[in-house]
């Protein structure tokens, strides 16, 4: 006896709600962080929020984008398949986009641990939503576990990710000139 795809998406409804939301939420505190930094002098620039900025609310709507994917009333996983394998492929390339802006701004040098968060979890997550469009037909379940796995994961790789970035800018050394007028 074959789950229809209603069934099998159904079971997952909290668990969206739950990612989904919080993607949403993340997102818009992004945008604060943002305009945090945007008020600190001497603090980044365009093609620095441009590597290390935008791919954290770009890997957040992505989550979103799963989630409200997965909680949609499909009666067929076809459509669910071909968006997972397009998410991965638009993903994949993506992380390419980031390690090359990562490589040509020059507010800061990127070490080890930006590498990891920024460019090889990232590289992942979307090659395993890849893997779980590709397995769906076959391997319904375990895709559905992966593509859960990969929309929690971008949720934490975005919450490291802007946390490092307030910190980053937490830390940095004001000019005095902006430290008379606080």
């Amino acid at each position: 006896m074959e789950t229809s795809a209603h069934e099998l998406l159904a079971s997952w409804e909290s668990f969206y709600v739950i990612v989904g939301s919080s993607a949403a939420a993340l997102t818009g505190l992004q945008f604060v962080v943002i305009a945090l930094v945007a008020d600190t002098p001497d603090v980044g620039s365009a093609d620095s929020v441009a590597a290390f900025g935008t791919p954290t609310v770009v890997h957040f709507c992505l989550s979103l984008f799963l989630a409200a994917l997965l909680s949609a009333p499909w009666t067929s996983l076809t459509p669910v398949r071909w968006l997972l394998l397009g998410a991965g492929i638009v993903g994949t390339l993506y992380t390419f986009i980031v390690v090359r802006r990562a490589r040509r701004q020059t507010a800061y040098q990127p070490v080890g641990e930006d590498w990891l968060w920024h460019a090889i979890l990232p590289f992942l997550a979307y090659g395993a939503l890849l893997g779980a469009g590709l397995s769906l037909p076959r391997y319904p379940m375990p895709a559905l576990f992966l593509v859960g796995g990969v929309a929690l994961t971008l949720v934490f790789i975005g919450i490291h990710n802007a946390w490092d970035a307030v910190a980053y800018v937490a830390v940095q050394e004001r000019p005095k000139q902006h430290q008379e007028k606080m």
